[in-house]
């Protein structure tokens, strides 16, 4: 029995360090997704901005 206690509760562990709880309500992981996104939609900004900035400086 502790045998089989002690796996399982790996298995929970992995699985919440990979990201995949299939325990999570379908709002919790929408509002993960949508953190994940905003958080790409910000870098991309940045790394455009950077861009227009260092182009518009490269010209003076």
């Amino acid at each position: 029995m502790a045998v089989e206690e002690t796996n399982s509760s790996q298995n929970i562990q992995q699985q919440q360090e990979q990201g995949c709880d299939p325990c999570k309500s379908f709002g919790q992981k929408c509002s993960h997704l949508v953190k994940k996104q905003r958080a790409k939609f910000y870098i991309l900004r940045r790394c455009i901005a950077m861009l227009l900035c260092w182009h518009e400086r490269g010209e003076h």
